[in-house]
């Protein structure tokens, strides 16, 4: 200890009292008598100094080593006393030495010496040596782990303690479950299934309608309150809304299984606004995830929180409206939108289709007739719809069709861009078009998709038409005597709502047969309309080969080809909707590769919902008709459909 505390010192001294002396030596035999006996001066005062310093040194020493000895004893007592938990750990993370409390609380035997940091903190272990350390249960108990590491011994040694937190954990937990959370319920069909229903059904149907819903609510301790006929708000916490959710909001099946007649059936949709920091904050939530579940055929539950959404049910058809006041009042919207417009731009999604290029005709053709500038705006290579631009052409009509890169440089502030049959940016024909129009409506009838248009104008959404051009046909019936649109154009709108159909029947209503015959009072040629669906050899072919290669997995048909030819666009979803024709097949999944990426198209016949599959995988649609691109390989994307083909059967 001496030589560690000064020795730098005493050597200095050292080397002062040699140099001192051999110098006074050299002076006195050269007969320098003065510098002689200054030099022995400073020898004699440097041995002095040396003398005094080992003697202090001694004595320093001795303290340290006394004081060292009370700070270890001190140390060793206070840790073993600490009222906190304290674990040794050696570089293994194996327990080496714990206190008194550690003993009391956690282990009350010797059996926690050598058993590793994993088993007390489970996987938090690299959790434990960060600044924040981690929260761990052990025993019915929370506690607050922090872990230090010290390796000025040659052995790694870390100290661990335990902070019990267990009452601030509690009242944590009891603020969450206790926060207050909107729920919105509504009836889909309230109008329709009591329209024409005798006034004892309609009390019979409210009366068991209210009485499911007040034991809903008797099951929380929330509060239920009817703002009006079919629409309730209901208020409760958090804690009981995470059983219903785990329930799946199974009180979807007892209002489902309220009659009236022999057919209809009254459904329910709820909004619910989830972690919300105020109750306004979440009746904003409430009223987006009920607009959600409206937009995707209701008879579902939706769950909105700052992430998202989650949906729950949407079994059931979306439920058709019988009025056409809606279709009215957008298409006296949309008129005055395109008369105070400088030009029209019409555009569908990606590789659009006879509806969404039909939908775009009739538009354009009714415009036009309104003496307005309107154009169709098509990829002439990546299109389904070649045959019918050809007969577009064929009539003269030719010059309606622009491509998207022209549209883009010449739309301007006072132009309209009309999205048709989608309502999302990422499945426009050009989103560069649509983020660069200033005006914009949308004309849909897909499901609503939580990444959707939300910066239209006019958003004409009906989940429950049969096609885009079915709603297109409904506006133009409303756009006055002075729009009249040509055969050609009636007949491009009948072949959309034909082939979305399946030549009425798949999702037709009595509104799509009014749409068509509307369309044929203006003269649509329903032989001129077949033959547009013609398909070459090519693409009977490939048909062909995908029937072939179907293999049946729970009630779905699941066709794959290795072929790439650019003809699959068209047979795959021909394919998938044959495949609905073999005995026993509900739903239909057709892949194929084209330029790296598995598409995937999916068809039903209406019991089993493709849309909910497809979503589940990165995709969308339907109900009965739905698809994926993803990229990825066939047998990845198989795998995923799979699985989600069976947490759908599952959760059904």
């Amino acid at each position: 200890m001496k030589k560690r505390v000064l020795l730098p010192f005493a050597l200095a001294l050292g080397f002062l009292m040699v140099f001192s002396l051999a110098f006074g030596i050299i002076l006195l035999t050269e007969g320098q008598l003065v510098k002689g006996i200054a030099a022995a001066v400073v020898f004699a005062a440097a041995f002095a100094v040396m003398v005094i310093v080992w003697v202090f040194d001694s004595n320093l020493t001795r303290y340290v080593t006394r004081m060292d000895k009370d700070i270890v004893a001190v140390s060793r007592e206070t840790f073993y006393d600490y009222p906190e938990p304290i674990v040794i750990a050696d570089g293994d993370e194996k327990v080496v030495w714990y206190n008194k409390s550690f003993e009391d609380h956690l282990f009350s035997d010797d059996r926690a010496y050598g058993i590793s940091l994993s088993e007390l903190v489970g996987n938090n272990t690299a959790k434990i040596f960060s600044d924040t350390g981690a929260t761990v249960k052990i025993l019915d108990r929370y506690y607050s782990v922090m872990a230090r590491q010290s390796k000025s011994f040659e052995a790694s040694m870390s100290v661990i303690r335990f902070s019990d937190i267990t009452d601030h954990v509690l009242l944590e937990n009891e603020y969450r479950a206790s926060r207050k959370t909107v729920l919105i319920l509504t009836v889909d069909n309230y109008d329709e299934v009591l329209q024409n229903a005798k006034e004892s059904d309609k009390a019979n149907v409210q009366a068991k309608l209210e009485q499911i819903l007040e034991r809903f609510i008797e099951s929380t301790n929330g509060v239920l309150h009817k703002s009006s006929n079919g629409r309730f708000y209901a208020v409760i916490e958090q804690r009981h809304l995470s059983k219903i959710i785990e329930r799946r909001f199974d009180i979807l099946d007892e209002v489902r299984s309220i009659q009236v007649g022999d057919r209809m059936s009254v459904t329910l949709s709820i909004g619910v606004g989830r972690g919300a920091k105020t109750l306004a904050e979440s009746e904003l939530y409430a009223k987006q995830a009920l607009d959600m579940c409206l937009g995707r055929g209701g008879d579902q539950a939706a769950v909105k929180t700052e992430s998202g959404f989650e949906f729950f049910g949407g079994i059931s058809k979306a439920v058709e409206k019988s009025t056409k006041v809606r279709s009215r009042i957008i298409s006296n919207a949309l008129r005055e939108l395109a008369i105070s417009s400088d030009t029209i731009y019409i555009m569908g999604h990606r590789y659009a289709d006879f509806d969404a290029v039909g939908a775009s005709i009739g538009l354009s053709g009714a415009f036009r007739s309104m003496s307005k500038q309107a154009f169709c705006v098509v990829d002439s290579e990546r299109n389904l719809a070649k045959p019918l631009i050809q007969y577009m052409t064929d009539n003269g009509e030719g010059d309606i069709f622009i491509s998207c890169e022209q549209a883009l440089s010449e739309i301007n502030d006072r132009s309209l861009l009309i999205i048709c049959d989608t309502h999302s940016p990422d499945f426009v024909d050009s989103k560069e078009l649509y983020e660069k129009a200033k005006t914009v409506v949308v004309i849909d009838h897909h499901r609503k998709m939580v990444n959707h248009i939300d910066n239209a104008v006019v958003f004409f959404h009906e989940p429950f038409a049969s096609s885009a051009c079915e709603m297109a046909t409904e506006l133009i019936q409303y756009f006055g005597v002075d729009c009249k649109i040509s055969i050609a154009d009636a007949e491009a709108l009948l072949a959309g709502i034909m082939l979305d159909t399946k030549n009425f029947v798949m999702r037709s209503n009595a509104r799509t047969f009014e749409a068509a015959a509307h369309l044929k009072r203006l003269g649509a040629d329903t032989i001129a309309v077949k033959g547009l669906f013609s398909d070459t050899l090519a693409t009977y072919r490939e048909k062909s080969i995908l029937i072939q290669s179907a293999q049946l997995f729970h009630g779905c048909a699941i066709a794959v080809t290795s072929s790439s030819e650019p003809e699959l666009r068209l047979a795959a979803p021909q394919a998938a909707d044959e495949l609905l024709g073999i005995t026993g097949v509900k739903a239909s999944f057709v892949f194929y590769m084209v330029d790296g990426v598995c598409y995937i198209s999916a068809r039903s016949l209406g019991d089993f919902n493709v849309q909910l599959i497809m979503e589940a995988v990165g995709g969308g649609g339907h109900r009965t008709m739905a698809g994926a691109q993803l990229r990825m390989d066939i047998d990845e994307a198989q795998s995923l459909v799979k699985k989600a083909i069976e947490d759908f059967r599952i959760n059904m």
